[in-house]
C-alpha cells in the first residue's frame, strides 16, 4: 500500500471519530447522518480530484473504507429476513380478524401500484419534453456487449406470471436465506400464513394463544432491539458508503447523457411532490414527515437498494409516523419488490418513449395506456437492490416488442440515477403505509402520523 493511501486511510479514520464525537455531543440521528453525508461528499471529491478517477491509490483507499461500508450493509441485510418474518407474525396476530389482513395487503398493493403508474405518466412527459431518442445514443464495443449480456438474461428471465407464482413461498429455509429475487416476499407471506394459524390456534385454546403471544412478543422485543443497535451505525455507513459513490463516478459517462439525467431526476422530483400530495391528503404535516424519514431516505440514496433499507422503514414508520405495526411490515416488505415508483416506474416508461421513435411508433394515448398496464404488472416481483431498474426494463421493453438495447447504453451512468430512484422507492413505501393508516380509519391522521403541524 502506498503512503498517500495509508494518510487517505488515517483522514478517514478522523473522519469516524468526528461522527462519533457528534454522538456523544446527543446530535439526532437524522443530523449525524446528514453530517456523514456530507463528510463521505467531500472525501470521495478529495479523491478524485487530487488522485483521479480509478486510480490506484483511490482503489487502494476504497478497498479499506469498503470495509466499514459492506460491513453496515451487511448487518442490515442480515436483521431483513427476521425482522420481517417476526414482525409479520406480531403484527398478524395483533390484527383483530383476519379480513382486516387482507384489507391491509389490498391497500397497500394498490396504493404502491397506482403511485408506479403516476410515475411512469411523468417518465413519459419528461423523456417527451426532452426529446430523448435511443437512436442518438452511440453504441460502442463496450455497449455492444453489454447488450449481449442482458440479451442473455432476457432469454432466461421469468415471464410476468412466472415472477408472480415465484412470490409464493416453496422452500421457507431457501428464501430466509434471500435465495430468490422474491424471498422477501416469499417470507412476508409465510410469517402472514403462519400468524393466521397462530391466531386461529389462539381463538381454540387460550392457553397455546398466551405461549404463542409472550414468545412472539418476546422474539419481537428482542430483533426490534437488534436493528436498533445496527441503525446506530447508519452515519459511519453513510459516510464510507458516499465515499464509495462520489470517487466512483464516472464524470464522462455522465456528460455524455446528461440530458437524460436530468430528465430522470426531474420526473423523480415531480413524484416526491405527488407523494407530498398524498401524505398532505392523511391530515399530516408533509415538512415534519420528511424531516421524520430524512435517515431512510439517505440511506437508501447511498445504498441503491430498497431491500436493505426494509429495517429503517419499518422502524421508522412504527416509531416516528405511529404507523400501526401490521400496516408498517406490509408496506415496507412489499414495497421492496412490488411498485417500485422510481426503478419499476420511472425508468422503463423513459426508455420506452426514448425507444418508441427509432421502431416507428408513434407516442399516442393508445401507446401510453399499453404503456402503462405493462408497467404495473411488470412492476411485480422487481428485486428491490442495485439494478433491479434494469430488470424492469427487461420486463417491460421486451413485452412492448422493443429491443434491449437502450438498456446496456445507459448502464454506465445507472448509479448516478438509482440513488435518487431509489429513495423514491422506499418513499413511495412509506407514503403506501401512512394512506393505508388513514384509509382504514385506524385513528386520527394526526395521531396515527404523529405528523401533526407545529406551531
Amino acid at each position: 500500500m502506498s503512503m498517500y493511501a495509508i494518510i487517505n486511510l488515517i483522514l478517514f479514520a478522523a473522519l469516524l471519530s468526528f461522527l462519533f464525537q457528534l454522538t456523544k455531543l446527543q446530535w439526532g440521528l437524522s443530523r449525524r447522518v446528514l453530517a456523514g453525508l456530507v463528510a463521505g461528499s467531500v472525501f470521495g471529491f478529495y479523491l478524485q480530484l487530487v488522485f483521479g478517477y480509478s486510480s490506484d491509490i483511490a482503489t487502494q483507499t476504497l478497498e479499506w473504507t469498503n470495509v466499514v461500508a459492506n460491513s453496515y450493509v451487511n448487518l442490515l441485510r442480515m436483521i431483513i429476513t427476521p425482522l420481517v418474518l417476526i414482525t409479520m407474525m406480531a403484527s398478524v396476530l395483533k390484527v383483530e380478524e383476519i379480513k382486516s389482513l387482507g384489507k391491509i395487503g389490498g391497500s397497500v398493493v394498490c396504493m404502491l401500484i397506482l403511485t408506479t403508474m403516476i410515475a411512469a405518466l411523468l417518465g413519459i412527459a419528461l423523456a417527451s419534453a426532452f426529446g430523448l431518442n435511443a437512436g442518438e445514443l452511440a453504441s460502442g464495443a463496450r455497449e455492444v456487449a453489454r447488450m449481449e449480456v442482458l440479451e442473455s438474461r432476457l432469454a432466461t428471465d421469468r415471464s410476468v406470471s412466472q415472477l408472480l407464482v415465484s412470490a409464493v413461498p416453496r422452500n421457507i429455509f431457501a428464501d430466509l436465506s434471500e435465495a430468490r429475487s422474491t424471498s422477501i416476499i416469499a417470507v412476508a407471506l409465510f410469517g402472514a400464513l403462519f400468524g393466521i394459524a397462530a391466531l386461529l390456534v389462539s381463538q381454540e385454546n387460550e392457553l397455546h394463544g398466551t405461549r404463542i403471544r409472550a414468545f412472539v412478543d418476546t422474539a419481537q422485543a428482542v430483533i426490534m432491539r437488534l436493528v436498533k443497535l445496527v441503525i446506530s451505525l447508519t452515519p459511519f455507513g453513510v459516510l464510507a458508503l458516499m465515499t464509495r459513490v462520489i470517487a466512483n463516478s464516472d464524470g464522462d459517462a455522465i456528460a455524455t447523457l446528461i440530458g437524460f439525467v436530468i430528465a430522470s431526476y426531474i420526473a423523480i422530483a415531480l413524484m416526491f411532490l405527488v407523494h407530498g400530495v398524498f401524505i398532505a391528503m392523511t391530515g399530516a404535516n408533509v415538512k415534519t414527515y420528511f424531516q421524520r424519514v430524512w435517515p431512510v431516505l439517505t440511506f437508501a440514496f447511498v445504498t441503491r437498494s430498497s431491500a436493505a433499507t426494509i429495517p429503517l422503514t419499518i422502524r421508522t414508520q412504527i416509531e416516528d409516523l405511529k404507523v400501526p405495526a401490521p400496516i408498517a411490515n406490509i408496506s415496507a416488505s412489499f414495497g421492496a419488490t412490488i411498485g417500485q415508483n422510481g426503478c419499476a416506474g420511472i425508468y422503463p416508461a423513459m426508455l420506452a418513449v426514448m425507444v418508441a421513435p427509432t421502431m416507428g411508433i408513434d407516442i399516442n394515448f393508445g401507446f401510453i395506456l399499453s404503456l402503462l398496464l405493462v408497467i404495473a404488472i411488470g412492476s411485480f416481483g422487481i428485486a428491490g437492490v442495485g439494478g433491479g431498474a434494469t430488470n424492469a426494463a427487461l420486463v417491460v421493453l421486451p413485452a412492448m416488442g422493443f429491443p434491449v438495447t437502450v438498456a446496456a447504453l445507459l448502464i454506465s451512468i445507472e448509479p448516478l440515477i438509482d440513488m435518487a430512484r431509489t429513495a423514491l422507492n422506499v418513499n413511495g413505501s412509506i407514503t403506501a403505509g401512512l394512506v393505508t393508516t388513514r384509509l382504514l380509519g385506524k385513528v386520527p391522521a394526526s395521531e396515527a402520523h404523529g405528523l401533526a403541524a407545529q406551531e
